[in-house]
């Protein structure tokens, strides 16, 4: 990475789109950090606010809400809190990209019947998310705001995996739709999101274009159709851990708890993909930066992560196995990185 001074704060590095730093080496997001209306009440505000949101829509359809249930760490906490904490019915939704790791299958199998929750896999054609992370490796397709959160690879991942959830959802009337995005992920401001057919479909758009362009129709599957937009209910999207307490060592203790436990060939930043150590590195190669800065930075401003920590997992390099394995999958040939 072209990295030679990282802020004195957080982590951003000073190759990080747009990033200054004042004379005392602290960059301009904690800078603005600093001068933003942080109120701790926030939390409660929008505790309150879910609470009383699952009070209306419980019960009032076959399931209370869809989780996004990757098998990672704070997904799979998220799971528990709605289903122990809240009671929830819950329909667990799992998206295979090829690249689960194989104890992450085991902790999603053993937490779910912990949790006694239905669940299911959807596992999209292979050949259409290879062209897609293939394609992703070697171009730019989102825009630069986009890149400075995630890799292209991620993005596209996690758009299939959003959109795809919000028509299983419209399908079956659930009105909530759950993610276990950390808060260095997902703002308190954004944690409870009322969709309309207007908005969701502007920013499907941003990925189902791209995304389009790369593989044709093949797509369309994986996306909401016209006639879905005319529904009259859209289900929310909520993000409980912005306004839950959030603690790394309780969030591990309550998994082991379910008989999850850690992978141990993933990347630092990952409990459950292997797809991204070589997303990270491509992300690192073509941007200068890692694509999880931004979200360590978040965590290490509000406390939730300390800054040496925080760097070790940035600093941490991804196992060329795993890189050189996914290569093979994707049908990228070795030399792709000295091209």
């Amino acid at each position: 990475m072209r990295t030679s001074i990282i802020c004195n704060r957080c982590v951003l590095p000073n190759s990080f789109p747009g990033i200054r730093f004042n004379e005392r080496g602290i960059c301009t997001y904690c800078l603005d950090y600093e001068k933003a209306d942080i109120r701790p009440e926030q939390k409660t505000e929008y505790r309150e606010k879910f609470e009383a949101l699952v009070k209306e829509l419980k019960n009032t359809a076959s399931y209370d809400v869809l989780m996004c249930f990757s098998g990672g760490k704070d997904s799979t906490y998220t799971l528990s809190i709605l289903k122990e904490k809240y009671d929830l019915n819950i329909l667990a939704l799992t998206v295979d990209n090829g690249f689960v790791a194989e104890q992450t299958r085991r902790n999603i199998s053993k937490v779910v019947e912990e949790l006694c929750t239905d669940h299911f896999y959807f596992k999209p054609r292979f050949d259409v998310l290879s062209k897609i992370f293939s394609y992703c490796a070697r171009h730019n397709i989102y825009p630069s705001k986009a890149i400075e959160r995630a890799s292209e690879i991620c993005t596209s991942c996690m758009g299939i995996i959003k959109y795809n959830a919000i028509r299983f959802a419209l399908e079956k009337n659930i009105p909530l739709i759950a993610f276990g995005w950390s808060p260095g992920q997902a703002t308190i401001a954004a944690s409870i999101i009322k969709n309309n057919p207007q908005m969701v479909k502007k920013m499907q758009a941003a990925i189902y274009d791209n995304l389009h362009e790369i593989v044709g129709n093949a797509i369309d599957t994986y996306f909401i159709t016209e006639q879905q937009f005319n529904s009259s209910r859209f289900p929310y999207f909520i993000h409980p851990l912005a306004f839950l307490d959030y603690n790394e060592d309780e969030i591990y203790r309550v998994v082991a708890s379910l008989g999850w436990i850690n992978p141990t060939d993933v990347d630092a930043n990952s409990t459950n993909c292997l797809l991204n150590s070589f997303a990270n590195v491509v992300h690192k190669q073509r941007f200068g930066f890692h694509p999880y800065a931004f979200e360590m930075a978040n965590l290490v401003r509000d406390g939730y992560l300390d800054r040496t920590t925080a760097l070790r997992r940035l600093n941490q390099q991804e196992n060329p196995d795993i890189v050189t394995m996914v290569m093979e999958k994707l049908g990228i040939k070795c030399n792709f990185f000295s091209e």
